[in-house]
């Protein structure tokens, strides 16, 4: 194990890998509740895509352990299959079969810029501390995550956003708070895997309380469905429903095809960021360690994940808890890989764990990856004001895409005005004048 994945030499233990693969795995269990959910609107088996969500993701994240060696778990990202579902669906009338072909020439593209090294180039060019502001926002961005997951925060609250009363009838708010104290205690007390064992203690306590319910005809054992294979609609990406070439459809599906690639490109740039921050998974040049690796293991899941049926796979922010709790290598990968290989057998046990349970884990976590904030040069108006705008665009828009996005471009604007544009790389140029392009036709469209 320690030739494997060098476990002495980032100071870990093949027992604190244990809880972290454990504690990642239930930080992003909801997915297989979530995803085939999402998905079933479009008309697609609800129980295929379950089974779809659950392999790709396994593949994805063993890719990440013994290529990249990094505690980075993967799965059909949040946001990607509301995309799918949402907007190519059913806002431009797609059927589900080519959706999924978008996704695949996605994860193919994915797969060549990888190996090629222009993936890893964009995270490289990334200033260092917007790095560290990318880590602080994904901090504050599962944070509200977790509060909004767990019903604690609302809009109906008489304010934009706001916390509800902790009343019987606001039960999953109070079994969060309940279990983030849990957490907060057992850290303090520096009790080994404390986010994991607040995660199973709060979901025990949700039992008498009606948050944690146990459903009718109950089986802890049960076999999965076959997922989708190869269901590709190759025809509708250019031809339209009199099976004639089309420009118009062609430029649909390439419009769909780019969104897909944005969202996905930097979604994973940005967690990979703050993962690599928080655990230190950085080289001498402070960059994160393996990163060709760690973008190849998302495009192969993204691949995977397309030819049984489910939205793209992208890398996951609840990786954080992981983390929080000492994961340091793939090992921690590895063990998350199994579970959502074993949840295939046991869904409903895994199914049980509400969200208002790991709402805490991913609280917590967002005070674990603030740390990186004391770090962040805010003296110099370059460097901090762009640190500041990446920090609250995450969680306010709610995507860490934006939050980059917004980042880059007002670091390039900075530097402009107090004539440091030799500071910006080159690579650094691109990006924002593609940004720039890209909320322009957001606003025209």
């Amino acid at each position: 194990m320690d030739k494997l994945f060098h476990l002495k030499e980032r100071g870990t233990t093949v027992g604190r890998e244990l809880v972290a693969g454990l504690t990642t795995f239930l930080a992003m269990a909801y997915i297989l509740a979530v995803n085939p959910g999402m998905l079933g609107l479009t008309g697609m088996n609800p129980s295929a895509v379950f089974t779809a969500t659950a392999v790709s993701a396994a593949v994805a994240t063993l890719v990440m352990a013994f290529i990249a060696n990094l505690p980075v778990a993967l799965a059909p990202g949040m946001g990607l299959n509301a995309f799918f579902t949402y907007t190519v669906v059913k806002g431009m009338g797609c059927t589900w079969q080519l959706a999924l072909t978008a996704v695949l020439v996605e994860g193919i593209i994915f797969i060549l810029l990888s190996l090629c090294g222009i993936r890893e180039a964009i995270i490289k060019s990334i200033p260092d501390n917007l790095k560290k502001a990318v880590a602080v926002g994904i901090g504050l961005f599962i944070a509200i995550i977790g509060l909004a997951n767990a019903g604690i925060v609302s809009s109906q609250t008489g304010t934009i956003i706001g916390f509800v009363t902790f009343k019987m009838e606001n039960a999953a708010a109070l079994l969060a708070i309940i279990g983030l104290i849990i957490t907060i205690i057992l850290y303090t007390l520096k009790v080994p895997g404390a986010i994991l064992i607040g995660i199973v203690i709060t979901t025990l306590i949700g039992i008498p309380m009606g948050v944690t319910k146990i459903p009718e005809g109950f089986k802890a054992v049960s076999a999965p469905d076959a997922p989708y294979f190869f269901a590709f609609d190759w025809k509708g990406t250019c031809m339209g429903a009199d099976g004639v070439f089309s420009i118009a459809v062609l430029g649909k599906f390439i419009v769909i095809l780019i969104t897909f690639l944005f969202t996905d490109l930097f979604d994973t740039i940005g967690t990979l960021l703050g993962v690599a921050e928080q655990g230190n998974l950085k080289d001498k040049d402070g960059n994160v360690l393996n990163a060709k690796g760690a973008l190849l293991a998302d495009s192969v899941g993204t691949v995977v994940g397309a030819c049984l049926g489910t939205s793209t796979v992208t890398s996951y922010v609840e990786s954080s808890a992981g983390v929080g709790t000492g994961g340091r290598t793939g090992l921690a990968s590895v063990f998350t890989a199994v579970l959502f290989l074993v949840s295939l057998l046991f869904s409903q046990v895994f199914l049980l764990i509400p969200s208002a349970a790991t709402a805490p884990a991913l609280i917590f976590v967002g005070y674990l990856m603030m740390k990186s904030v004391v770090d962040i040069k805010f003296d110099d108006p370059t460097e901090g004001i762009p640190a500041f705008i990446t920090i609250i665009t995450m969680p306010f828009a709610y995507s860490i895409s934006k939050g980059i996005m917004y980042g880059i471009i007002t670091y390039v604007i900075t530097k402009i005005c107090a004539k440091k544009t030799k500071e910006i790389p080159v690579v650094t140029w691109v990006l924002a004048v593609i940004f720039l392009a890209e909320i322009i036709f957001e606003a025209v469209k």
